[in-house]
């Protein structure tokens, strides 16, 4: 209920408000109950919380997820350094002995071939690179990628190969 005075040197407004609780259906002899209030108050202003469902009312507060990315294709998760074909071909040349000019096709071959049997979705056992598996495959406009698992076994000590 709202009431308004208007004086000749301002309007001033006064307002009363009139809070209606349950208890006034309730008989004589009954105790009102204390109502809990609807926000909790002992949370951080960053923080938010679940919906309750936990007993006692108290809920853990939620964890703050990442933003989320969008991400246009696959991307290379690099742990280490990188063994790009001109390092493979100069690797090549100095622990074989060879010219650099005989390395350089024998290589170029080698990695067709290699990709070639990928292609095919054929496993590849290359001592002492390992067994090389196709796991999945996902086509995409521009080529495919492909999860494999690569098996090395650990080189024989001395002891073992007698």
């Amino acid at each position: 209920m709202s009431t308004t005075t208007k004086s000749p040197s301002k309007a001033k407004t006064t307002r009363s408000t009139t809070k209606s609780t349950a208890t006034s259906a309730k008989p004589t002899g009954a105790k009102p109950k204390a109502t809990q209030a609807s926000a909790p108050t002992a949370t951080k202003p960053t923080e938010t919380r679940a919906p309750i469902s936990a007993p006692g009312g108290k809920t853990p507060p939620v964890q703050n997820a990442p933003a989320a990315t969008v991400v246009d294709g696959p991307q290379a998760v690099i742990l280490g350094p990188v063994l790009r074909k001109k390092e493979l071909i100069e690797t090549v040349v100095t622990r074989s002995g060879i010219k650099k000019k005989d390395a350089k096709p024998v290589v170029d071959a080698m990695l067709a071939v290699l990709g070639d049997a990928l292609a095919d979705n054929r496993d590849l056992i290359l001592p002492p690179l390992g067994r090389i598996k196709i796991r999945r495959e996902k086509k995409l406009p521009n080529g495919r990628v492909l999860t494999v698992k690569v098996r090395q076994t650990a080189p024989l000590t001395p002891k073992e190969e007698t």
